[in-house]
């Protein structure tokens, strides 16, 4: 992807630099340097693939010839210490061409430098496809004419040393490369936002090679090598004035990070130890830093305060048109887009129907997941009829342009990548209004800013926005899992019944990776004879194309693609294959020509696939195709939607053999077979999209140098990446989040609660708490002072001799049955911690122990109706509280313990938790059979028969639990009761609920 990379330096005689020593590096040519006498020579170098001199106005033409040019500036120079030139260092993008790079660093370097009178000495660098850049070294004096007219230097430019004009260089190269990106319909585009709050950035460094560490060991000068270290000080050195700038470059596609992550990005951005512990001081101390707490494994999470500023804006900006609703289409309009859709052919399901209901309803944000094949855009198609029969103007946005075209293929909905829009945006042209309806595809991949960008643009212009995608799917290049967290507060509908797939073993393989049963999925296809195992990677790579070769002879009509993880293996199997079929027949005469990723050999029927969007052309990112002619000068592409392209190649050379491609070329993409090369930097989102991409069949190949077994291949294909959001980690309490986010305060919703459920028992435990005076905990209101370890103002021996009896003579009946409930509820707690200590020191309960929890429990429930299995259920998640309750302090007892009497009493969250811990269950199994704990995974596998089980004596739940059959694993269309489905489907016994067996 394009990458923002502009960096500034001096070069001067201070360190020892020359600066006809660093032309001639930067050009890759011998020049003779007059001051020191000496030729550089670096003309096996390489790699240059542009070298001229910008002569500004009033320059001597003399000055044309680069060694004139910098032999001229040494001598105009007589201090020691002087300045001679400044550099400035660009990336190209790497999505744009040699002659597109090119002109693009020309025409900045005219506006910005020539113009204004410099010289500038401009070399463009080819030598690595993965990182395009320019040099460019310009003069520091203004070029003028000596008394015999000769070309001469006068005075130096103060204000070319200026720092706001170095910031403004910046903005503008971030400017003009977007520009010249949105021109070109190219879905990239650089951020330098980072330097709004300083106007400095950090400047990558680049890996110092072989030849430069080979020339520091011989004592000889290497440039490269030097600028690596200068430019890695110069980081510190910011970071430690600004660590803000750490913040911005470590949030910009992680939203948290860790101590880890801290100590990697100041080693690579400081030159020492004693800098290095100077930038993790700054950072550490900086005020913008939040901490988050720990994550799943333990790691303390850090984010800043910009990005969780974007993710509030985001959400804020969500809300409001989540609660607007100006955009509904009336029933006639629905019933006329349903008519005409079956009038084509097209009937939609019920869940595609259910969608289409949800996105035409009235709200400004609608939010549709889809599986992979389960035909969102078909759905998309209709609702287009009837928003724009009911006068909306409807736009389809994508993060890729291959998504944005099957996109509009799809739905017939005008499309065009987020980037491109955005651009639009900032020119004034094309922005939403109230009457537009603009679609989000793949929505998945679209990161936190961005979506605050968009939403935030969106509503405050009152347009309509529908968020479609599947987060299980590849994740956002930049930060955040936008989608998903908007989808957990907002909710949506589900599309989970796939039609891409022939066969129903085949959807039901792709329902399981959607639903992270990885292991299912690749069984499945195991059993159906489409997993290979070879000895090593290259056996699998040969075995692979053989099964590929005897595929496209046997099956000629049929589309196929190869899917792999890196570009280095997509190299490889597009050579193996186009050489079967050279050998075949299959290829016309070759020529070999010059693309953008370097010399290629095309024929009349290769496969190739376009690597850059162009609108003349009709053709996106990623669209595929097959060579009809080929000369050293044009071609034409018959494209697999069906209509041929003509290009010439100096126009348009980002082509490339189309027989494989990485992962992350695949998500949008459908064909007939498709062939998967299994790689260990793959996981459960790369699995889910190469799997899933086949009409007929996918066969997965792998090597055992990279996976000694299936089981390795299955833990490794199953690894889930997911992003992160910094919300993630900054929730208090689950009920108190609950009840707020339905603007709520808790005790509202626990009375609210109990009023639906027993009316004539709203006074409980809740009642009987009031906050401390000191704004601590809250404490009994009917119990008294504690400070002396005495409740009401008596001992715990007499306190405990009452228990729950009734205050004889008590003139108010309701404060001796909230005096009771406490009683109880701490008496409950000090048999629980009793119970809890007991067994934490290896032994078991005492009989007098147990005799106590018994009496405890029947006491609570004279008092409160299932209060001690509510608290039981409570403390079994949260071992802490029952301490905290037996020494007093309520609070956080109370909360837990009418949270379980909710989830109780409500079905809805019965359904929740019952979900919650099957999936717990699920995944503790695997990983006690992965490593071979047989004793603990039969114990975990009666646990869930045991629940299935119970569900048959409990139609209620069994009932709610019909909608939540995906989050399960359980097919919408099967027959079974969901307890005998969820053994079915896992290979339980159903009679181990019974324990009559243990099922393996």
């Amino acid at each position: 992807m394009a990458i923002y990379h502009f960096s500034a330096q001096i070069i001067g005689r201070k360190m020892g630099r020359s600066a006809v020593a660093a032309a001639a590096y930067r050009s890759g040519e011998r020049l003779h340097d007059e001051r020191l006498d000496r030729d550089h020579d670096y003309r096996a170098k390489g790699g240059v693939v542009h070298s001229e001199v910008m002569l500004s106005d009033g320059a001597s033409e003399e000055w044309s010839d680069r060694e004139r040019l910098w032999n001229d500036v040494e001598a105009a120079e007589l201090r020691k210490d002087a300045q001679l030139a400044r550099e400035i260092e660009v990336a190209i993008p790497v999505e744009m061409n040699q002659r597109e790079g090119t002109e693009l660093v020309r025409d900045f370097v005219q506006a910005e430098f020539v113009d204004h009178g410099m010289v500038a000495d401009v070399n463009v660098h080819w030598d690595n496809p993965a990182n395009p850049h320019a040099h460019v070294m310009l003069t520091m004096r203004e070029a003028t004419l000596d008394e015999n007219g000769d070309p001469a230097f006068g005075a130096k430019v103060r204000e070319w040393n200026d720092k706001a004009l170095l910031e403004r260089w910046r903005e503008r190269w971030a400017s003009h490369v977007n520009e010249r990106l949105a021109e070109l319909d190219i879905d990239a585009r650089v951020d330098h936002r980072s330097l709004e709050a300083q106007g400095i950035a950090l400047e990558p460094q680049h890996e110092i090679g072989g030849p430069a560490q080979r020339m520091e060991r011989d004592g000889l000068l290497a440039d490269r090598a030097e600028e690596h270290r200068e430019i890695a000080h110069a980081n510190g050195a910011k970071i430690i004035a600004n660590p803000d700038l750490a913040l911005d470059a470590m949030t910009q596609q992680q939203s948290t990070f860790t101590n880890r992550d801290f100590a990697k990005f100041a080693h690579r951005h400081s030159d020492g130890l004693d800098q290095f512990n100077a930038v993790m001081s700054a950072v550490k101390g900086c005020d913008n830093l939040v901490e988050l707490g720990q994550d799943r494994f333990g790691n303390d999470r850090f984010t800043s305060r910009s990005m969780i500023e974007a993710e509030q804006a985001m959400h804020r900006a969500a809300q409001a048109m989540a609660e607007r609703e100006r955009h509904g289409v009336d029933d006639r309009d629905r019933e006329a887009a349903l008519a005409q859709s079956e009038r084509t052919g097209l009937t939609l399901s019920a869940e595609q129907r259910d969608a289409f209901a949800h996105v035409t309803e009235g709200h400004d944000l609608s939010l549709v997941v889809g599986y992979a094949g389960t035909g969102k855009s078909a759905m998309l198609g209709v609702a287009r009829e009837a928003w724009e029969a009911a006068g909306y103007e409807v736009r389809g946005v994508a993060l890729s342009g291959i998504a944005a075209e099957n996109l509009q293929s799809g739905s017939g909905i005008t499309s065009r990548t987020i980037a491109s829009m955005e651009h639009g945006w900032a020119q004034g042209r094309d922005l939403l209004a109230s009457r537009n309806v603009l679609v989000i595809d793949e929505a998945g991949m679209v990161g936190t800013r961005q979506m605050e960008r968009v939403l935030g643009h969106a509503a405050s212009v009152g347009a309509k926005v529908v968020l479609v995608g599947d987060p299980q799917q590849l994740q956002s290049i930049e930060a955040g899992a936008a989608f998903r967290s908007l989808h957990d507060r907002h909710g949506g509908v589900e599309i989970t019944e796939v039609r891409r797939q022939h066969e129903q073993w085949q959807r039901d393989a792709t329902r399981d990776l959607a639903t992270g049963e990885t292991r299912a999925a690749i069984h499945a296809y195991a059993g159906h004879g489409m997993v290979h195992e070879a000895a090593t990677r290259e056996s699998a790579r040969d075995e692979l194309v053989d099964r590929w070769d005897e595929d496209r002879l046997a099956n000629p009509d049929k589309s196929r693609i190869i899917f792999t993880h890196t570009n280095a293996e997509v190299r490889e199997l597009s050579d193996l294959t186009r050489t079967r079929m050279r050998e075949s027949g299959a290829l016309g005469e070759e020529v070999s020509i010059q693309v953008e990723r370097g010399t290629r050999s095309f024929a009349p029927g290769d496969r190739l696939v376009f690597l850059r969007n162009d609108r003349n052309l009709g053709v996106k990112n990623g669209t595929l195709g097959t060579v009809e002619q080929v000369g050293r000068e044009a071609m034409t592409v018959r494209l697999d939607a069906g209509r041929s392209v003509s290009f010439e190649l100096k126009d348009f050379a980002h082509v490339d053999h189309g027989y494989a491609a990485t992962i992350h070329k695949a998500q949008g993409m459908t064909v007939d077979r498709a062939h998967v090369l299994a790689t260990p930097g793959m996981d459960a989102h790369g699995s889910y999209v190469s799997l899933s991409r086949h009409r007929d069949s996918v066969q997965l190949h792998y090597g055992r140098d990279d996976f000694a077994d299936r089981d390795r291949l299955v833990r490794t294909l199953s690894r889930d990446r997911s992003k992160d959001m910094a919300f993630d980690y900054a929730r208090g309490d689950p009920a108190r989040d609950y009840a707020e986010r339905r603007g709520l305060t808790f005790r509202e919703r626990v009375v609210e609660i109990v009023r639906k459920v027993v009316p004539e028992k709203v006074c409980d435990l809740f009642d009987g708490l009031r906050p401390s005076e000191r704004g601590g905990p809250a404490v009994p209101a009917a119990l008294g002072p504690e400070r002396e370890g005495k409740l009401d103002g008596k001992p715990q021996v007499q306190r405990d001799s009452e228990r729950a009896t009734p205050a004889r003579g008590s003139a108010d009946p309701e404060a001796a049955l909230r005096r009771q409930r406490t009683l109880a509820l701490r008496r409950h707690a000090q048999a629980v911690d009793a119970v809890f200590k007991a067994e934490d020191a290896g032994g078991k309960p005492s009989t007098e122990q147990m005799r106590e929890l018994t009496d405890s429990r029947k006491a609570f429930e004279e008092v409160r109706p299932f209060g001690w299995r509510d608290a039981e259920a409570a403390y079994a998640k949260n071992p802490a509280l029952p301490t905290e309750a037996a020494g007093g302090r309520f609070q956080r007892a109370v909360t837990a313990l009418e949270l379980e009497t909710e989830i109780r009493t409500n079905p809805e969250l019965r359904a929740d938790r019952f979900v919650e811990r099957w999936q717990k269950l699920e995944t503790k199994s695997a990983t006690q059979y992965q490593g071979s704990d047989i004793s603990g995974y039969r114990a975990t596998r009666r646990a869930m028969g045991e629940m299935a089980f119970k569900l048959e004596r409990d139609p209620q739940l069994e009932s709610v639990l019909a909608n939540r059959k995906t989050a399960l694993g359980v097919a919408m269309d099967s027959q079974r009761s969901i307890g005998r489905e969820l053994c079915f489907k896992h290979g339980i016994d159903y009679g181990i609920g019974r324990g009559i067996s243990i099922g393996m």
